[in-house]
């Protein structure tokens, strides 16, 4: 199986805590989704052997795409590519453009939510980040806490496949407000979570405001603490915990996510998009002009690495630590080699003593006690070049 991402690069506001490749003007807009149209086309020679079973409109914001662009660009792909019978198809979406969203469609749909399953999409991915308004203020969200919950009571009753995020370690955020964040999203019975420690990226506004004094800096401690509470809550009501970041019911897991988890292809278009056929990862410009410029002249705007034998173990032995598959020692072996597989048996042990990770049916996996720190153990188990 393969998956193809769609990159949009447009956001009505620039969130404080990103460092994502957008633009708030959306001058380029027409052009932009041109050019996205065309990639595909010039691109589907990568996937002539493979069938898509995964379509990511991420961003960036693709909710501020009209119904028919993103009509079109779904009709490019199963124009360019051979298209399982029932493909995932997600769209990441803001709260407030979905409530705000007044639509007039040729079918007179009532709602934005009928449209977007008339085209094809069956999964919504809402950044909700928080249910409270302060946090979405620090944020600079563009949605408020009324719209947040106004969105999923509308969204729960036209779609079952659902994911929301929800951010936590944000200054200010006490426990208290983060098990409430957690009661509310469970009360929607949401199929699926994502959940990401607030981290502070260089060049974002968090990371000014920290260093002027202005909010102070993520709390490591209470991020752990906070962690482990999503952990217990999410589980305790029948989540599965099947990626560092991500807790979905049965029969819910993200099928795009899964697969870069698994190591299968996928193509990334659009300015910034990245992607990755085995032995190779390639990245588009991260600049909309010219990226629009180079392919609507014909040709790829982008770099691309080779990846060495130690690049590909280390990458596997990253995802693999961060997922309930865990890292297959006999695929090690077998793709690797004996060398490799002692090597990571060797400086693992100090981790399995520390009862930070265990082996099961010749598997290498993370203890709860590991979860929260599983990057970091992984980069203590990579081979350097």
């Amino acid at each position: 199986m393969s998956g193809i991402y769609i990159h949009i690069p447009f956001c009505k506001q620039a969130c404080h805590y990103c460092n994502f490749h957008f633009s708030t003007s959306l001058k380029k807009r027409d052009e932009l989704v041109l050019a996205l149209a065309k990639e595909l086309e010039l691109r589907k020679d990568e996937f002539e052997n493979t069938t898509v079973e995964t379509i990511y409109f991420g961003g960036g914001t693709p909710s501020l795409l009209s119904i028919e662009e993103l009509e079109f660009l779904i009709q490019q792909v199963y124009k360019n590519y051979k298209v399982s019978e029932a493909p995932e198809i997600t769209l990441e979406a803001n709260p407030d453009d979905l409530i705000q969203a007044k639509l007039l469609v040729r079918e007179e749909s009532s709602t934005i939510f009928e449209a977007y399953k008339r085209i094809g999409i069956n999964r919504l991915s809402i950044g909700i980040q928080s249910f409270f308004e302060e946090d979405l203020k620090l944020m600079n969200r563009a949605h408020n806490s009324q719209e947040a919950t106004s969105c999923l009571e509308e969204a729960t009753r036209y779609f079952d496949n659902i994911s929301i995020d929800l951010i936590y370690g944000i200054p200010g955020l006490t426990i208290a407000q983060w098990q409430k964040n957690i009661e509310i999203a469970l009360s929607f019975g949401i199929p699926h979570i994502s959940s990401y420690v607030l981290t502070v990226e260089p060049k974002t506004a968090f990371e000014s405001f920290i260093k002027k004094g202005i909010i102070e800096n993520v709390d490591d401690d209470l991020s752990h603490e906070q962690f482990h509470i999503l952990v217990e809550a999410l589980e305790a009501h029948g989540y599965v915990h099947y990626e560092l970041s991500s807790f979905g019911k049965k029969g819910f897991f993200s099928r795009n996510n899964s697969a870069y988890w698994q190591g299968k292809p996928y193509i990334g278009i659009g300015p910034s998009a990245h992607s990755f056929s085995g032995n190779e990862r390639s990245w588009n410009i991260q600049n909309n002009s010219k990226y629009i410029t180079a392919i609507e002249a014909g040709t790829f705007p982008r770099e691309t690495e080779t990846l060495s034998a130690n690049d590909r173990f280390n990458e596997y032995v990253m995802i693999g630590l961060r997922t309930v598959w865990g890292v297959s020692l006999q695929k090690i072996e077998v793709n690797y080699g004996l060398d490799y597989k002692k090597h990571l048996l060797e400086h693992a042990q100090t981790f399995i003593n520390q009862q930070l990770l265990y082996i099961e049916d010749e598997t290498l996996l993370v203890t709860k006690k590991g979860e929260f720190l599983s990057d970091g153990i992984a980069s203590d188990l990579f081979i350097m070049d």
